[in-house]
C-alpha cells in the first residue's frame, strides 16, 4: 500500500490537499475573484497613504524650491557686484566702463535669475559714480511673487537688504 509506484494521480479537476468536499469550489472562486483586482478598502487605504506623503512632501519641496531660487539670485547680485567692483578698480568709477560708456542695468552680466529661461528675479542697478545699489525684484506672478524674500539687495559696501522680511533669513538661507 506504501508503494509509490501503486498510487494513481487525480485528474487535475479533483479538489487537493485541504480542499476535499463541497467547500473546495466555493474557496477557489473566492481565491480567483481575489486575483482579479483590489478592494476598496486596500485602494482607499492606498490613496490615504499618497494624501498623507504629498501633504508632508509638497510643502516641503516647495520651500526647498524657493530656497533654491533665492539662491541664484544672491550669486547672480554677487556676481554683478564684483563686476562693478572690478569696473571702480580700472575707472576709479562705478557708473562708465573704460571707454567712457555708461554701466546700466543691461549691461551687467547678469539681468536676470535664472540666467537662462524664465526670470524669477530681474536685477535692477541704481548707480552713481561712487556708489551702487543691485536689487533683485520678484518677476510679477512668477513662483517668488508675493513670497518672503521676494526682493534682495546689495550696495557698493557690502550692506545686504531685504525689502521688509528679515534680512539674516533672506541672505542665510
Amino acid at each position: 500500500m506504501n508503494d509509490p509506484s501503486s498510487r494513481r494521480s487525480l485528474p487535475s479537476s479533483a479538489p487537493r490537499g485541504g480542499e476535499g468536499g463541497g467547500g473546495g469550489q466555493w474557496k477557489s472562486l473566492r481565491r480567483d475573484r481575489r486575483k482579479a483586482g483590489f478592494t476598496l478598502v486596500e485602494l482607499m487605504i492606498t490613496v490615504a497613504i499618497i494624501g498623507i506623503l504629498a501633504a508632508i512632501a509638497l510643502p516641503s519641496y516647495l520651500q526647498y524650491v524657493r530656497r533654491a531660487h533665492r539662491a541664484e539670485a544672491k550669486a547672480a547680485l554677487l556676481n554683478d557686484a564684483q563686476f562693478l567692483e572690478r569696473n571702480f578698480t580700472e575707472t576709479n568709477r562705478y557708473d562708465q566702463d573704460a571707454a567712457g560708456v555708461a554701466i546700466t542695468a543691461a549691461s551687467l552680466p547678469h539681468t536676470q535669475s535664472p540666467a537662462n529661461g524664465a526670470a524669477v528675479y530681474n536685477i535692477g542697478l541704481v548707480v552713481a559714480q561712487t556708489t551702487y545699489t543691485l536689487s533683485a525684484t520678484a518677476v510679477a506672478g512668477g513662483p517668488m511673487d508675493g513670497q518672503v524674500c521676494n526682493t534682495l539687495g546689495l550696495n557698493n559696501v557690502g550692506q545686504k537688504t531685504a525689502g521688509s522680511d528679515d534680512v539674516a533669513y533672506c541672505w542665510q538661507k
